[in-house]
């Protein structure tokens, strides 16, 4: 019955998760979907979604440098492209339900690993890997514990993304007198003050609808803190607890600030909006610092800024991407091999820089990375880390079906009694 309810678990995150990177909504790139997986000893198959621009070439850079280093081993690039994630997830999972893993594959900490994969007794603990490598020091706590189950570490992180950022672009701040807010109060003076004024105050792109549910999330966060924000997903406050309806009255505030045409753009329409100066703010994790500055062309501190979501201030939000050791494969050695090497300081300053990522371990190289970057690095060991909702790390992937639902409906209705019912009734299956 376990492996039945994991297997479930993640057929209904690939129909429930429409994003989570920086992909955009119909990635490009090479797909070696129909791989038979690691069955040679000396090939490791590498299964992911990292066929965009900048994340292509970390990956790409990372295989590189690991056979070189490993010249008896062949990388397979087994990346399947589109959806950001979704198509993926797909091949992903038929593959593990008829025993065919892959050698290896992306996955993203918290629920999505722990209660999908790790539940379905589909992956090995990595305890003794971490021990060899003197890992538990080099990578937070609560980032540890985002790979963690009953006691075990079951993958590696390879990098970090931040999702409670607001990024704005700085001539309207400054045309309107506008600075950094940092509470909710200040955030929406400035919300007004740029209204008045005919600017858009928050761009959003929900044509899929995790970038609404990041919204609400990161007001969760603000309003709960991290502690009673973790409580709340974990089933020891309920979601008709007074702060979480303060929070969707919160929520439904920004909505009233946000562009009209929200339904029919995905979240790089709504950043072209911040870039163009037709809207002045965009909540997006930061690939979008990413796309700002690869795509459109941004500098980051002349262009466009960037402040921690409102309330926020000392607490990460934190989207992993990370590999593990499936069960049923025939190279454990070598594969063992690659998540050593995925873990070094070596791999994620190669990667992580192409990627727009940040590492997930405290002691890499900040003169590899951007001020942005080195920001990031620096709040990443200081701050309190919470898994995200919208990115499948803070609860299950039925809750986050409904929850998604609940949030689309409540862009639309703004009847927080129903959206918190909705909320409270989605729980059961947290």
């Amino acid at each position: 019955m376990k492996k039945v309810c994991g297997i479930f678990f993640m057929l209904a995150l690939v129909l429930g998760l429409a994003a989570c990177s920086g992909d955009s909504d119909e990635a490009e790139g090479s797909s070696n979907s129909d791989s038979e997986g690691g069955d040679s000893a000396n090939t490791v198959e590498i299964f992911s979604w990292w066929t965009g621009a900048g994340e292509e070439d970390g990956l790409l850079a990372l295989i590189d440098l690991f056979e070189k280093e490993n010249p008896d081993i062949t990388i397979e690039n087994a990346a399947v492209a589109g959806g950001a994630g979704t198509n993926a997830k797909a091949v992903l999972a038929t593959r593990m339900e008829g025993n065919d893993p892959p050698s290896t594959f992306q996955v993203h900490g918290g629920d999505e690993l722990n209660e999908g994969w790790v539940a379905a007794d589909k992956m090995q603990p990595l305890n003794d890997l971490y021990e060899e490598n003197g890992w538990q020091d080099k990578f937070p706590q609560e980032l540890i514990d985002l790979v963690s189950k009953d006691g075990d570490i079951y993958s590696v992180p390879v990098n970090i993304h931040r999702g409670n950022v607001f990024f704005y672009n700085k001539k309207v701040f400054k045309d309107n007198g506008i600075e950094e807010p940092e509470t909710f109060e200040e955030f929406f003076a400035a919300s007004e003050k740029l209204q008045e004024a005919g600017v858009v105050p928050v761009a959003l792109g929900d044509k899929n609808s995790w970038p609404a549910t990041q919204i609400f999330e990161n007001v969760l966060l603000g309003v709960l803190g991290p502690d009673d924000y973790k409580k709340l997903f974990e089933g020891e406050i309920p979601f008709d607890d007074e702060r979480v309806v303060e929070a969707a009255e919160t929520f439904g505030k920004i909505l009233d600030h946000i562009n009209e045409d929200h339904a029919a753009r995905n979240w790089q329409d709504s950043a072209q909006l911040v870039a163009n100066g037709e809207a002045a703010m965009l909540n997006m994790g930061d690939w979008a610092k990413g796309y700002f500055v690869n795509d459109l062309e941004m500098e980051t501190g002349e262009d466009f800024g960037y402040f921690e979501f409102p309330g926020t201030k000392g607490e990460f939000q934190v989207i992993t991407d990370t590999f593990g050791l499936p069960k049923d494969i025939d190279n454990e050695d070598q594969v063992e091999k690659f998540l050593t090497f995925l873990g070094s300081t070596e791999a994620q300053d190669v990667f992580n820089p192409l990627k727009g990522s940040i590492p997930a371990r405290t002691d890499a190289d900040e003169s590899e990375y951007d001020a942005y970057g080195k920001e990031a690095m620096k709040d990443f060991g200081e701050s309190r880390l919470v898994p995200s909702l919208a990115h499948g790390s803070a609860a299950s992937a039925g809750f986050l079906t409904k929850a998604n639902q609940a949030v689309n409906i409540f862009v639309t209705q703004r009847d927080v009694d129903n959206f918190i019912q909705a909320l409270k009734d989605a729980s059961s299956d947290m």
